[in-house]
């Protein structure tokens, strides 16, 4: 991680835990947000106006996170409007890096080697973790927004008239879209790393319980409606499930000890699985390459490093 601006130590997935010996979560630092006027968003400060060409996702296919502003720029109609690069899948002692394997790009924006050096562009101080997603505005030379929580929705209703395609978080569903989120977000996205980053067995124990908790509430829902968690409607409520259940049988049941189920054995959120991967723009998003070596390349969880043929996917 960066200290001060200075790159300290190996990459280590587990940076903080609580007093279980849980994971916990770094809290993202840059909370600014694009808008078609650049007025002030909700967090941060404003001077971010909606102009194609300006910003550049920094993303890894192999991450959840990154996939979720992957899919909006893609379901809106901003790949013209907004540059992408995509960083190395397998980590390194220096955490994520460009190049060096189909799929993943060099940083044409600043010719960095190493996605830390993104960051102490944008502040020469900073401390924590260099993550992805990473929304940067090429005319300041700075960050925008490191929570793709936040750059999902910069993506839905930030561009104005740059951007087109479905309203991803309508206002009339907002109430039933929150509540999904927080349940979903802490007991299943977040929960999967909860499982495999834990520390000692009772960490792992409540994780795995609220994973597959999780799991059985979404199926019954599904079964029970559908075809998308509100209904008819596809939102982003659907984007932050999709990205954890695409991962789930080729990384998570495996690497992360989420092993009471795979996906494969609840039929309401296979096929759910099928049909969001059917909307045009979606699947090339996934890059199940990116994602197998990408977590099985984790030594502190898979020392030898040896990435696994399977599982077999009838939809990949």
């Amino acid at each position: 991680m960066l200290v001060d601006g200075k790159w300290t130590e190996d990459w280590q997935p587990v940076q903080a835990k609580d007093a279980k010996g849980g994971f916990v979560r770094q809290t993202s630092s840059f909370r600014n947000w694009v808008t078609p006027d650049g007025a002030p968003g909700p967090t941060g400060t404003g001077g971010f106006p909606a102009v194609a060409g300006r910003y550049h996702l920094y993303v890894a296919l192999i991450c959840p996170w990154a996939c979720r502003t992957l899919i909006a720029r893609r379901l809106k109609g901003l790949e013209a409007a907004i540059s992408v690069s995509i960083v190395n899948p397998v980590t390194t002692p220096q955490g994520w890096r460009f190049g060096g394997m189909a799929g993943a790009t060099e940083d044409a924006i600043t010719g960095a080697r190493y996605m830390h050096e993104i960051y102490t562009r944008a502040d020469p101080h900073f401390t924590g973790r260099a993550t992805v997603p990473v929304l940067w505005d090429i005319e300041q030379g700075g960050i925008v927004n490191n929570e793709s929580a936040d750059i999902l929705r910069i993506l839905n209703s930030g561009f104005g008239d740059l951007a087109s395609g479905p309203d991803l978080y309508p206002a009339a569903l907002r109430p039933e879209i929150d509540a999904l989120n927080a349940t979903i977000y802490p007991r299943l996205n977040n929960g999967v790393y909860r499982a495999g980053f834990a520390t000692t067995q009772e960490a792992y124990d409540e994780a795995f319980a609220d994973v597959f908790a999780e799991l059985d509430a979404v199926e019954a829902r599904l079964a029970a409606g559908g075809p998308f968690l509100t209904g008819e409607t596809f939102t982003e409520a659907d984007i932050r499930l999709f990205v954890t259940l695409v991962r789930f049988d080729p990384a998570y049941h495996g690497a992360f000890k989420c092993n009471r189920r795979r996906l494969a054995d609840y039929p309401a959120l296979s096929a759910y699985l099928k049909r969001v991967l059917a909307i045009p723009g979606i699947r090339e998003t996934v890059s199940i390459d990116h994602i197998k070596r990408g977590y099985y390349s984790i030594r502190a969880i898979n020392p030898q490093g040896i990435v696994p043929l399977g599982p077999d996917l009838d939809w990949a």
